[in-house]
């Protein structure tokens, strides 16, 4: 009966496209060992695989952030991007609180420290206290002030890199922001794409449509669990945007053109247009409707390449102890 079995399965083999990977699936082990060698097996399971994986990503949806305004200028997209960055840095616990009042409290450090340095006692009876109390102070000031100076640093430099980048490539779609060790290596993934339609040049002001979209875009990454996992360490963020190979910054980004993160990492998705039936009219024609691992904008054409900003960021020791977590 088995060799019956065998012998059907051969003769049906001859009306069959070996190269389709669910045929070769249907088969028993003992007949694709009499038709194909062992490495031709493998490659081709291997090859269904793999095509099985680039449906799944290609399918993969993005999460609509709308917005009733007239177009989402260069300012909007600024502020959103690094609202969404200090979320994540604040969410995986790489910085100790929300980035505003990190900053806020980088820029009173400063300011005391400097009153400290000018500060002289009032009397002679109260110097030598005064003194020692102000050394003391200025000590744990300066100390404040070291540990976030890089930190803050860098993020100032981002977002000059930022500014700059969007002035430069106005009609910015991708913007790529990766959480880990390095870009190919990452732990978490967030995809931003922007429908932007008509462009309008921004001064990089503070708008409500940027706070609106920021507000909402960080409630669908916590509804949908980002910053969840348990407390890994300090790592690294990295940006990333796609940009026309022409872009030519490279004091701030470098050309990334072969970038593709791991496959295996399910990044966040977000995609920010304007809530318009006329959407089409204004919309560019790569609207983020093919979604890869490659990025949100799987354009045809080869004029846009990954480009990485230099700026990397690198987050803090946590102080919290294991019985906080």
């Amino acid at each position: 009966m088995a060799i019956d079995k065998q012998k059907q399965e051969v003769s049906v083999m001859s009306k069959i496209d070996i190269t389709d990977n669910h045929n070769l699936s249907s088969l028993s082990s003992i007949t694709k060992s009499l038709l194909f060698s062992p490495k031709e097996i493998l490659t081709s399971e291997r090859g269904g695989h793999r095509a099985m994986e680039e449906e799944a990503s290609s399918e993969m949806e993005f999460t609509n952030i709308e917005t009733s305004a007239e177009s989402l200028d260069t300012s909007v997209i600024f502020h959103v991007v690094i609202d969404i960055l200090g979320f994540i840095l604040f969410m995986h616990q790489q910085i100790p609180s929300v980035l505003q009042d990190l900053s806020q409290e980088f820029d009173e450090l400063r300011a005391e420290y400097n009153d400290l340095v000018d500060l002289t006692p009032q009397s002679e009876v109260k110097a030598v206290s005064l003194r020692r109390n102000q050394a003391a102070r200025k000590r744990e000031v300066k100390m404040g002030i070291r540990r976030l100076e890089k930190l803050m640093s860098t993020i100032s430099n981002l977002k000059s890199a930022v500014q700059l980048m969007i002035t430069e490539v106005p009609n910015l779609e991708t913007v790529i922001l990766v959480l880990g060790p390095s870009p190919l290596r990452p732990l978490h993934v967030y995809e931003l794409c922007f429908l932007q339609g008509r462009i309008v040049s921004g001064d990089f002001g503070r708008s409500k449509v940027a706070e609106v979209l920021s507000r909402k875009a960080i409630r669908t990454l916590i509804s949908s669990g980002a910053g969840s996992d348990s407390y890994a360490g300090p790592t690294k963020l990295f940006l990333l945007v796609k940009a026309p190979s022409s872009f030519n910054i490279p004091l701030h980004f470098l050309p990334k053109r072969e970038f593709r993160y791991n496959k295996k990492i399910v990044p966040f998705k977000l995609r920010f247009k304007r809530r318009t039936r006329n959407l089409e009219v204004y919309a560019e024609p790569n609207d983020c409707q093919t979604a890869t691992s490659a990025g949100c904008l799987d354009s045809s054409s080869t004029d846009l390449i990954w480009f990485q900003c230099r700026h990397t960021i690198k987050g803090l020791a946590s102080r919290r102890t294991p019985a906080e977590e």
